[in-house]
């Protein structure tokens, strides 16, 4: 565990690598794939003066991007079609991939790290740029 992550409270983030987290316990995710994905990275920067909050993305294969929410703000929403939920509603258990903040990690790497143990991106927010975006 590098210093950031030690002081930000951040254990979830691996010393190295990338490790699977399960959702629904640090933080829940959505997920949105190919070049809708990094669009949707790129609106959320612009919406949010570049603050929009923990985001991962796969720049190989299904090049996804990975939003962090916090835990339980998925389960009680409609998403829009292209926008995958993870968390741990109902018995359902689902893993997000997360890098460590430095180091070799592809094909993930954080667009946005976190900076804060309580700061992620904010749900309605994604939710309307989702359906900006995907309609």
């Amino acid at each position: 565990m590098d210093t950031q992550s030690r002081e930000a409270n951040l254990d979830w983030i691996p010393d190295s690598g990338f490790r699977l987290r399960k959702a629904g316990v640090q933080f829940d995710a959505v997920r949105v794939t190919g070049d809708d994905g990094h669009r949707l990275v790129d609106l959320m920067d612009h919406m949010t003066g570049g603050e929009p909050g923990p985001v991962v993305v796969d720049v190989s294969g299904r090049r996804c991007a990975y939003f962090l929410l916090p835990p339980g703000s998925t389960t009680r929403r409609s998403w829009p079609r292209g926008a995958l939920c993870y968390n741990s509603a109902n018995g359902y258990e689902s893993y997000v991939p997360v890098p460590a903040l430095r180091g070799r990690t592809w094909p993930l790497l954080w667009r946005f790290p976190p900076v804060m143990a309580d700061r992620f991106v904010h749900p309605v927010l994604l939710r309307s740029a989702v359906i900006t975006l995907l309609g």
